[in-house]
């Protein structure tokens, strides 16, 4: 799963992808209709990478989320976010039964339930864990040298 560089930007609607950071900001492409926009460094802005969901035993990245959805719907599209209250709660406690109900509002199921359907038909979310990092496999031989030289 690659969401390392979607933004969230208040007070602009849509999902956009980090293109190039400047002195001043940054230069973000929207993921709904590909234009480019300049953002200032006093604009407020989340990494979706950065962003987590309130459970009874803690918080649950973003991702993991996606990936829950993912795996229910079988890499498919999400319910709706314009369903009614009780539609998406009853969904999102199918995805996530541990969410805290008093602390993640129906407004945010709605916006995560959007974000996912935009993410989804461009392969940024799927059910598959992301590839492990190349320094993560590198070890892994070595460790199997040594194991080998034991013996």
């Amino acid at each position: 799963m690659s969401i390392d560089k979607i933004l969230a930007i208040s007070g602009k609607p849509g999902l956009y992808e980090l293109k190039l950071q400047t002195r001043t900001g940054f230069v973000a492409e929207s993921l709904t209709d590909g234009k480019k926009i300049t953002v200032g460094l006093r604009s407020n802005v989340s990494l979706l990478s950065e962003i987590s969901v309130y459970t009874y035993n803690g918080e649950v990245r973003l991702a993991e989320v996606f990936r829950a959805i993912a795996t229910k719907e079988g890499n498919g599209p999400a319910l709706s976010h314009k369903e009614d209250n009780a539609t998406l709660d009853a969904y999102f406690r199918e995805v996530l039964p541990e969410f805290d109900e008093d602390r993640v509002y129906a407004s945010d199921i709605k916006k995560i339930l959007n974000w996912y359907n935009m993410l989804q038909p461009k392969g940024l979310v799927t059910k598959e864990e992301a590839a492990a990092p190349a320094a993560v496999t590198a070890e892994a031989p070595a460790e199997t040298e040594e194991v080998k030289a034991e013996e």
